[in-house]
């Protein structure tokens, strides 16, 4: 899989040509279309506001409380779509891997694009939605696609991995639905990662060496707040604060490679 190989013309045309067909079969047959796009994170960001924000009262510490649980609910979307819709993709592309030869890991990435184009859209909705609130434009929004970029190496790795593995034993994809649910709330999306530093600061360090809370925890400092407590905060240790990016890198290297040895069999498994 060298560069150029990766990179041609061949390739990127394919790429994008994936890209389209899984975005519009998405919508396909839905009354209000693309419109999902939006609605889906919304409905779910309505759904913990109104019973975490307003009935349990959390976040009233946090300045953009809205905006921030916002941010958070729709940077977990992204990472749910991207890695769900990833695992799946070489099973629900079978058709077309055991009929034409091509590189294997341009279905993967096409099907992790759609969700790639949604988050756009959907942090378009953040942007508009916290000037609305009163945050102030700054520099540090110039950070923001570093996390995200952080966010879907992240989510790249896990899908090149447990869609390989997939492939051959279809138990991977129930198995990934369970691990996200408990996630969900190993992740600082619908609590402020302060309620966690207030019963245990040793937990609070925990959670925030997870790559997923660090990014998210990021673009929420970023782009919302500043006052949102991140990894480079909490911790002191420059090693461990860089460890979530090395994890990152290391799950993505291990993976593409594990993802390259296992695709020369995906015709015959699938």
């Amino acid at each position: 899989m060298g560069i150029p190989r990766v990179f041609n013309k061949k390739n990127r045309i394919l790429l994008a040509e994936l890209t389209k067909t899984d975005f519009k079969l998405r919508y396909q047959g839905s009354v209000l279309g693309y419109l999902w796009a939006l609605l889906r994170p919304l409905m779910m960001f309505a759904i913990l506001y109104i019973v975490f924000a307003k009935l349990l009262r959390f976040g009233n510490n946090i300045p953009h409380y809205p905006v921030y649980l916002l941010c958070g609910t729709t940077m977990w979307s992204f990472f749910t779509e991207c890695t769900s819709q990833g695992i799946q993709a070489m099973v629900v592309r079978g058709d077309l891997i055991r009929k034409i030869s091509f590189p294997k890991y341009i279905v993967v990435i096409s099907s992790t694009f759609t969700a790639v184009i949604n988050m756009l859209i959907n942090l378009l909705v953040i942007i508009i939605f916290a000037i609305i609130n009163g945050v102030t434009p700054s520099l540090s929004w110039l950070l923001v696609p570093l996390s995200l970029l952080e966010l879907y190496v992240l989510s790249l790795g896990i899908t090149f991995l447990l869609g390989a593995i997939n492939v051959k034993y279809r138990d991977i994809t129930a198995i990934w639905d369970v691990c996200i649910q408990a996630l969900f709330y190993a992740v600082p999306i619908i609590y402020p990662i302060s309620m966690v530093i207030e019963v245990s600061p040793l937990a609070a360090k925990i959670i925030l060496l997870n790559p997923i809370a660090q990014a998210i925890q990021d673009i929420r400092h970023n782009l919302i707040t500043p006052m949102t407590t991140t990894t480079w905060e909490i911790i002191g240790n420059f090693w461990l604060q860089i460890l979530p990016i090395i994890l990152v890198i290391v799950l993505l290297i291990l993976a593409a490679l594990y993802f390259r040895k296992k695709s020369k069999f995906f015709a015959e498994e699938i």
